[in-house]
């Protein structure tokens, strides 16, 4: 559904019933006397997500690493905005980084909240931080539209003075929460992607990437040094090296390339080339590999018609995941600054050679795509499916970009998949993808089992 036809459902719901948004009854055990978070659909938080897919594919600046910070910070804002509806919920404050004890606004144990109202206003005020001086106004209108029509849509049979409290609750987290994300060493990243104001120098020597497109220099080559949600996450996740470098024909280094090389001018069949553009994601034109992900879960939550409680751990969980993700990976890319297969093959086996896609404007190892899908697999399996990865899922995601579903039994299939894919486009060497997603799967382990997460959600 376009999103101009929601806010018109929704105004026209607002006027009516809201049976779909709050339960009549408040729990008697309940925090603060105010209804637990899953008392509330999860609908109106996934429909910010949608937006933000939107935006993000529509804001000078936000290529992939900047989109998965973004996306990152939005999904700890809404689970922060709800924690204290979910029984023995914990915050992250004293968990991540960043959140130190005391660094966000706490409710008043003598007033009555409304959890989805709340999370309305933190998410909204949360996405117009985030996108900053970029953020156009068709964009800032998007956001502002949404936020009032859910605010209708939630506030029916509210008194004024809960929508007052819990507004101004999610208000001052969000505030709280950029004010901590301004340190964290991404801040405005989308006004200098290349880093020309502090160009990093990459060594002339044969192993190392060169540019392969028109971009000023390779992107975020800090990145690798912003702090993480997960305390040391980068260093702890690191996967070692990759196999010698070497010019040698009988190298294996050169048997890599020449795989990826046979890869695309032989071998790809047209299913592989498929798989190649599914997974693409470009920046611009679609959501990037976060918003990839993000959709995925998204409907995984739709799906199963997830409450409030559970859609927001849910985004928390990923958003912490993504993250920290593109840190660990930025760290492997700028430690090794590794020669693309495209570089290497145009120098060593085929000067003409050509890849599917276009390739990504840094180094080659590990990869970002096999990274970021392993962590958020992680969260996904730990959330949704058995603990092998067994779940039977058809992601309706690139149907908005002219794609047929693609359909799954099993959650690591998927992210072996999108590994792949990296190496059917001639993009990856395959021990990039290999790597990444070990790199990948060990933060999603960190994220899922170094915080304390609600448990036994609805």
């Amino acid at each position: 559904m376009k999103l101009s036809k929601q806010l018109l459902l929704l105004s026209i719901i607002a006027i009516g019933l809201n049976s779909s948004c709050k339960k009549d009854t408040v729990e008697p055990d309940s925090p603060l006397s105010s209804p637990y978070a899953k008392t509330y659909s999860g609908e109106f938080l996934q429909d910010y997500f949608s937006l933000q897919c939107d935006i993000v594919r529509t804001t000078p600046g936000f290529l992939p690493s900047m989109a998965a910070r973004a996306y990152g910070y939005l999904g700890v804002t809404a689970y922060e905005s709800v924690i204290h509806g979910i029984p023995n919920g914990q915050s992250l404050e004293g968990q991540i980084q960043g959140f130190e004890p005391g660094s966000l606004p706490v409710p008043d144990m003598n007033k009555k909240y409304n959890w989805a109202i709340a999370c309305n206003a933190a998410s909204a005020q949360m996405m117009r931080y985030m996108f900053g001086v970029n953020l156009s106004s068709d964009n800032l209108a998007l956001i502002n539209e949404l936020e009032a029509a859910n605010k209708a849509e939630l506030s029916v049979s509210v008194s004024a003075e809960t929508i007052d409290i819990s507004e101004n609750f999610g208000l001052e987290l969000a505030d709280a929460i950029y004010d901590i994300s301004v340190t964290d060493g991404g801040d405005e990243s989308y006004l200098d992607p290349f880093s020309q104001a502090n160009p990093i120098v990459i060594p002339p020597d044969d192993y190392c990437w060169v540019p392969t497109g028109p971009q000023p220099g390779p992107l975020t080559p800090y990145w690798g040094s912003n702090r993480s949600f997960i305390a040391n996450v980068a260093e702890n996740t690191q996967v070692g090296d990759h196999i010698p470098f070497s010019t040698d024909p009988n190298s294996e280094f050169y048997a890599a390339a020449l795989e990826v090389y046979n890869q695309v001018t032989i071998l790809n069949s047209p299913e592989e080339v498929t798989i190649t553009e599914y997974w693409a994601d470009d920046p611009f034109n679609t959501c990037t590999p976060t918003g990839h992900t993000f959709n995925i879960i998204k409907q995984m939550c739709a799906e199963a018609n997830a409450t409030l409680e559970k859609t927001a751990v849910a985004f928390g969980m990923m958003g912490v995941a993504e993250n920290d993700a593109f840190i660990s990976c930025w760290k492997s890319k700028y430690d090794y600054v590794l020669i693309r297969p495209v570089s290497y093959i145009q120098q060593h086996i085929d000067p003409n050679f050509s890849t599917v896609i276009g390739t990504p404007p840094f180094p080659a190892y590990t990869s970002g795509h096999s990274a970021e899908i392993g962590a958020g697999t992680k969260v996904m399996i730990k959330l949704f499916a058995e603990a092998n990865g067994d779940y039977t899922f058809t992601d309706l995601s690139q149907i908005q970009y002219g794609f047929a579903a693609r359909s799954f039994d099993n959650l690591y299939e998927m992210a072996n998949e999108c590994a792949l894919s990296r190496y059917y486009g001639g993009i990856h060497y395959t021990f990039d993808n290999v790597k990444g997603l070990e790199l990948g799967f060990a933060v999603g382990d960190a994220v899922v089992n170094e915080i304390n997460w609600p448990s036994n959600l609805q």
